[in-house]
């Protein structure tokens, strides 16, 4: 069942779908949610988000700036209670940035890629998962397709910790599909691989969510589960762009 669920998303990624046209400028402007989306010269954006899974909670703020239209950096830290144990504490602090390599023109339909590359450090010693470990570079590529009312996307990102007790490195493939339903209702899906060097860290996530948008602001609600540990988590995400 995995297997053909992956295969499914890879699909929709590899396969151009004639007749749908090429993505108007207007629907997908604010559109931070879309899997392509990218801020525009000095757009600022606030994205928070709460996270809840088997006793864990988890608090995300990541705040991204447009240097210009093809460059955005982003910071963001996240901190975690675990009701049921130990394993409370303040995520690394994740720099990192988005470099655009190629872009549609508004005419055409070519491939829009990216370039994603960043560091984390200073995790909590207390919580021992990836996401949380010190000293984690990473670097990726993400490349898709951009319609009026669909964005088809993958992602491909490989990272390296750095840590005596930790250290190890895991290769991440996202594909994506985002469907724009109406002016201001979203629906996603995305499957997330994840092969490590120490298979206790393999994941294989499965997830949609649903957008609302009002102006510059959407709210999101999201549902994931995760094959390896039969473990399912749910959450909220509030993107504002300033």
């Amino acid at each position: 069942m995995r297997k053909i669920l992956c295969m499914c998303l890879l699909s929709c990624v590899c396969v151009v779908a004639g007749g749908v046209g090429t993505a108007n400028a207007n629907v997908i402007e604010y559109d931070s949610s879309d899997p392509l989306y990218m801020l525009k010269i000095e757009d600022l954006e606030s994205q928070t988000s709460l996270t809840y899974w088997d006793n864990v909670l988890r608090l995300g703020q990541t705040i991204s700036y447009g240097l210009n239209n093809r460059l955005s950096v982003s910071a963001n830290v996240h901190f975690q209670q675990d009701f049921d144990g130990t394993e409370d504490g303040f995520s690394s602090i994740d720099l990192g940035g988005v470099y655009r390599v190629g872009m549609a023109d508004g005419n055409s339909a070519r491939m829009i890629s990216d370039i994603l590359f960043g560091f984390k450090f200073g995790g909590s010693s207390h919580v021992r998962t990836p996401y949380f470990a010190d000293s984690t570079y990473y670097a990726g590529y993400r490349f898709g397709r951009q319609w009026t009312g669909l964005t088809l996307a993958a992602t491909i990102k490989s990272s390296w910790i750095f840590d005596d007790a930790r250290g190890m490195s895991y290769i991440d493939f996202a594909p994506e599909a985002y469907f724009r339903i109406t002016q201001n209702w979203r629906l996603g899906a995305d499957f997330m691989l994840r092969k490590a060097t120490n298979p206790r860290y393999n994941q294989e996530w499965l997830g949609g969510k649903v957008v609302r948008q009002y102006g510059r602001t959407q709210y999101i609600g999201h549902l994931d589960y995760e094959f390896e540990s039969d473990e399912l988590q749910v959450g909220a995400q509030v993107n504002i762009l300033f």
